[in-house]
């Protein structure tokens, strides 16, 4: 048992974490980049442009994520991080389409109509007007899709990445008894809890801080 609280089980599982806090933090940023490019399209219904937008989005939000991550794993030359990285983005850019979509749409089509009268492209309303605004209101459901992010992360095991979840069945193989695998998991489930926690708290100030600056 004192083994299994040794240093060495520390180093390894905080080298898994390390993995997943790289796969986490690339495909948020990634995937808000893909939402916010896609749901700026559909909602100024740009030629072509909006359609394969719309088609992402309706495929993309239709299949398991587990399935992206196999698609980018065998499907292209890229390692299994980056490849994982490449499918969560992919997997959550069309989820983050969605919530900008709709944080875009929560904006009063008068101010875009108002921008419009005085000169301002589309292109700037949405930028300098629009944008601001709606992501004031979907700082909540956008911090919880990060957080299912991070879980989500977890898919990546069952493709060779060593992430978190991947290196704590790791340790389990290591040990016989039964007690040991609820003490490995635990610590595992711990460290998620810890870290999504931590994001919800986050959000919840930055929307109160917010909110309170809008008034």
């Amino acid at each position: 048992m004192a083994d299994l609280f040794g240093l060495n089980n520390f180093l390894f599982l905080m080298g898994g974490f390390k993995v997943t806090l790289e796969i986490g933090f690339f495909s948020i940023i990634f995937s808000v980049l893909i939402g916010t490019l896609v749901g700026i399209a559909r909602y100024l219904r740009i030629p072509v442009l909006g359609h394969i937008g719309s088609l992402y989005v309706d495929i993309v939000r239709n299949i398991p994520c587990l399935l992206c991550v196999l698609i980018a794993r065998f499907m292209t030359p890229l390692p299994p991080t980056m490849s994982g990285i490449l499918a969560m983005s992919v997997f959550t850019g069309a989820i983050m389409a969605e919530i900008v979509r709709g944080g875009i749409n929560s904006v009063a089509k008068g101010q875009f109509e108002a921008a419009l009268s005085q000169g301002l492209s589309r292109w700037q309303i949405v930028y300098h007007i629009i944008l601001p605004q709606a992501y004031r209101n979907i700082i909540p459901p956008m911090v919880s899709q990060f957080t299912t992010v991070i879980k989500d992360s977890s898919f990546v095991w069952a493709v060779g990445t060593e992430e978190l979840t991947g290196r704590g069945t790791i340790l389990i193989g290591r040990y016989s008894d039964t007690s040991h695998l609820f003490i490995i998991m635990g610590c595992v489930a711990l460290i998620y809890f810890i870290v999504n926690y931590s994001l919800s708290l986050v959000a919840r100030w930055e929307h109160r801080r917010l909110t309170a600056k809008s008034y």
